[in-house]
């Protein structure tokens, strides 16, 4: 095996030379650490168990490696494909498809100027859930706005609530969450840490992750949004974090100026934008401390359109937050900031308002009157 290596060996008692990599019949296999020596590397190989996103970073989001199979029974040529494929990237939320018989897969040699083909090549379609992945969310969206000064926070107990452990520092125990993330220590190989409970800052919602999309000014030609991610997780910072917003105004040509951003193609009901860090400035969002949480922000400027704008029915905040491919609890619709002429229960009719006005002018006239 080169690329990538399984976790045991098994037992090899009955080879005494030429002992392979592995005599399990189901191996669990890993994936190598870029410093890994060039002798087990294999092409395309070695992310050290992380993918970047195909719109961030393409040349790597994806990697691969080399094994050679023997003693498949039914002789050299029987083909037989793979069985219980199962993908943990880490820990559980990933189903995978069965593998299904595809064109034998064609690679180069001599420079690219021979085609070599393996003799069968199959695929399976792995697909995510985070509901598979944890019991609860790991992150939530609030919303604010300048036409209202309430803010709209998380819903309460978003993502679990748990018991105070360290009332000096308000930290709450809440278990793993599934998507990898670097240590304060600095280890960078994105284990992850399942069944552990991870203190984080206590806080009504009780998630690691808070995002919050604030609509800040509205021009005659363009509205403008604050973002901000808040990490508040006191033991681990996320390397390589992204975001993902489904929001209609996306649509028209948005400028953001402290993150990387880029469109995804068409095929969603509403626009969708991927936003991630920018390197050397804000692509790690660090842990919380005594001091206060870890959080990165940025601007985004949004044209208007005169056919489809508006500010009423919650149209300003976005449907769907995801955070490193996790959704993010949003709040209920008829929680978000209303505008200055909407009802609530805390405040009375417009109508209502005017009229007093009139009642108080006609008691103030009669009383000079008299």
């Amino acid at each position: 095996m080169n690329g990538a290596f399984a976790t045991e060996q098994g037992n090899c008692s009955n080879y005494k030379t030429d002992i392979p990599h592995s005599c399990k019949k189901d191996p669990e296999i890993l994936d190598l650490m870029p410093d890994a020596s060039s002798d087990n590397k294999s092409e395309d190989c070695c992310r050290s168990g992380v993918l970047d996103a195909l719109a961030i970073n393409p040349s790597k989001s994806f990697s691969s490696f080399g094994i050679k199979v023997g003693n498949l029974g039914g002789g050299p040529f029987s083909g037989l494909p793979p069985l219980n494929l199962t993908l943990n990237a880490p820990g559980p939320g990933y189903t995978c498809g069965p593998l299904k018989s595809v064109d034998p897969t064609v690679s180069l040699d001599f420079g690219g100027r021979r085609h070599r083909q393996v003799f069968r090549t199959w695929k399976a379609i792995c697909a995510y859930s985070s509901f598979l992945a944890s019991g609860t969310p790991v992150c939530c969206v609030s919303l604010s706005s300048f036409y209202n000064p309430e803010i709209t926070s998380c819903p309460k107990c978003s993502c679990g609530c748990r018991e105070v452990t360290d009332k000096n520092f308000g930290t709450c125990l809440r278990p793993a969450y599934p998507f990898p993330a670097m240590s304060l220590t600095g280890d960078n190989s994105g284990a992850n840490f399942m069944g552990a409970l991870d203190p984080v800052k206590c806080t009504d919602h009780m998630c690691p992750i808070r995002v919050h999309w604030h609509v800040k000014t509205s021009y005659v030609d363009h509205w403008r949004i604050k973002l901000t991610i808040t990490n508040y997780n006191y033991q681990r910072n996320f390397s390589n974090w992204n975001v993902l917003v489904q929001h209609p105004g996306l649509s028209m040509n948005p400028i953001t100026y402290s993150f990387n951003s880029t469109l995804l193609q068409p095929g969603f009901r509403d626009a969708v934008a991927l936003f991630w860090g920018i390197a050397f400035v804000n692509e790690e969002l660090i842990a919380t401390d005594e001091d206060g949480v870890g959080s990165v922000s940025t601007e985004i400027l949004l044209e208007k359109d005169s056919e489809s704008f508006t500010f009423k029915n919650g149209w300003a905040f976005p449907r769907r937050v995801y955070f490193n491919g996790e959704n993010c609890e949003m709040p209920l619709p008829d929680t978000f900031p209303m505008l200055p002429n909407g009802t609530s229960k805390t405040q009375p009719p417009t109508h209502w308002l005017f009229l007093l006005l009139i009642f108080f002018i006609s008691q103030t006239l009669l009383l000079h009157a008299l």
